[in-house]
């Protein structure tokens, strides 16, 4: 949502922020003849990385949403399970990420029985979508042009777009059993949740009505989320502060308020937390880099926070859409993003979380320049020595592969580090050049011969 030249710089960085085009460190070379001789007898079969991942490598027929899923079925059995499957994404704005991601929920929710669609967006922006799916509430385009602005506007695309669409008509047909969406994000705090707050508080009592709309003054936005979000970062550090104590009070009040609806309480308590998460994200002083980290530990530990407790709510299964670097069992880059969403995931879940990374050879992609303006890059094939280097040589164009259970040969060289692509928001990003270990960042990954840029829409 943040749309300053330093804000991008520093806060782009947990949407995705980061590149890596340098040739890795370690050499994803087979290992020497002696290792081999002693190795397992499929290290000794399958002589490179790419030769043992051809073995349990699964072709996909096609990465767009329509047709036969019948390919889709060996991730269905990697899926298992599992009750949340975090998908990710190495570039925030490219057409098959998103496509395939379509077409992984189609899959999800037809064959295993998943029924929320999770989104790298605000909190608000949820219900408003939430409410569009399930019950018709709003025009679509009205909503996406609103809703994803300043960073979240790379969501604002054709392929969501159908995304949506396709949701939207199915349930349609299945009133009783629908697809729904979640917004795990705190990067905005729309004026609908200060709406059904208040809402629940009068209907609650006089006294926690009044207490919480002089708790709220003055912060409900009547502006465009980027303006609102642009004007709010203006505000003093110290304002910033205040406000975000003001929230977390008005938090407390309603917790001590439960009504006579417990349902509703609940409800009424998560709006006002997702408000307070926006003022406590902003409340950190960025113009010191040594908070950033802090700032990042503080916001993918709420996203996965919001996702868990909309599970233990709805009983749904839930499908996230995020960058790779939230997705991940482990940090891509430790310096300014400690711990992620989907390290505390697998802490609160176990196996019940699944993390699926996706990575591509060469492509387009969509993404704010160093001016902050929005523009079109070329990622070259990968160079010798990246981890997309060596996946690409899989005989697969486009292939998923269940990391957990590959062969030795091809365990080995996922244990090592390997330079990976990781291109989010703003190009060139603040950390170029990562070294993942894909076994102990990924339980599954999707590899992606080219990609093209994501088809915009405002």
């Amino acid at each position: 949502m943040i749309t300053s030249k330093f804000l991008l710089a520093a806060l782009l960085v947990p949407l995705g922020a980061t590149l890596a085009v340098a040739p890795a460190a370690a050499s994803a070379a087979a290992p020497p003849a002696a290792s081999v001789a002693s190795a397992s007898p499929d290290a000794v079969a399958f002589r490179s990385p790419e030769a043992a991942l051809d073995r349990v490598a699964h072709p996909l027929r096609t990465t767009e949403p329509r047709g036969n899923v019948a390919d889709l079925r060996p991730f269905g059995t990697m899926v298992g399970d599992s009750t949340v499957v975090g998908v990710g994404e190495a570039t925030h704005s490219s057409h098959e990420f998103v496509t395939l991601k379509h077409r992984m929920l189609r899959y999800l929710v037809e064959e295993k029985g998943f029924r929320t669609f999770a989104l790298e967006a605000a909190w608000s922006s949820g219900l408003r979508i939430d409410a569009y799916l399930t019950r018709g509430e709003g025009d679509l385009k009205q909503i996406m042009d609103e809703e994803f602005q300043g960073t979240y506007r790379w969501w604002n695309n054709a392929e969501y777009r159908d995304l949506l669409q396709w949701a939207r008509s199915y349930n349609i047909q299945h009133p009783g059993d629908p697809v729904r969406f979640v917004g795990d994000d705190n990067g905005f705090a729309g004026p609908q949740l200060y709406d059904k707050v208040n809402t629940f508080a009068a209907a609650s009592s006089p006294e926690l009505a009044a207490q919480i709309t002089e708790l709220y003054q003055g912060l409900r936005p009547t502006i465009s989320a980027e303006t609102y979000v642009n004007d709010y970062f203006a505000k003093p550090l110290a304002e910033r502060k205040a406000i975000a104590e003001r929230a977390g009070r008005a938090v407390g009040l309603l917790k001590q308020h439960p009504g006579a609806d417990p349902d509703a309480h609940a409800w009424a308590v998560q709006h006002a937390s997702a408000i307070h998460q926006m003022t406590t994200l902003y409340a950190f002083d960025w113009d010191d880099p040594r908070n950033i980290p802090g700032a990042m530990l503080y916001r993918d530990r709420v996203m996965a926070d919001n996702i868990a407790w909309w599970q233990q709510r709805t009983g749904s299964k839930i499908m996230i859409s995020a960058h790779n670097s939230h997705t991940a069992l482990k940090t891509y880059a430790p310096a300014s993003h400690p711990r992620v969403q989907g390290e505390f995931l697998r802490e609160q879940l176990g196996t019940g979380y699944l993390s699926v990374g996706l990575t591509f050879n060469q492509g387009t992609f969509n993404a704010f320049n160093h001016d902050g303006a929005p523009q079109r890059f070329t990622a070259a094939p990968a160079a010798p020595g990246t981890a997309e280097h060596t996946l690409d040589k899989v005989r697969h164009r486009d292939y998923v592969v269940d990391l957990r259970t590959a062969p030795t040969a091809a365990r080995a060289w996922l244990a090592e580090p390997h330079t990976i692509k990781n291109i989010g928001a703003t190009y060139p990003g603040i950390a170029d050049a990562p070294q993942i270990r894909l076994t102990q960042t990924h339980d599954v990954l999707i590899h992606l011969h080219q990609v093209q840029a994501a088809h915009m829409l405002n």
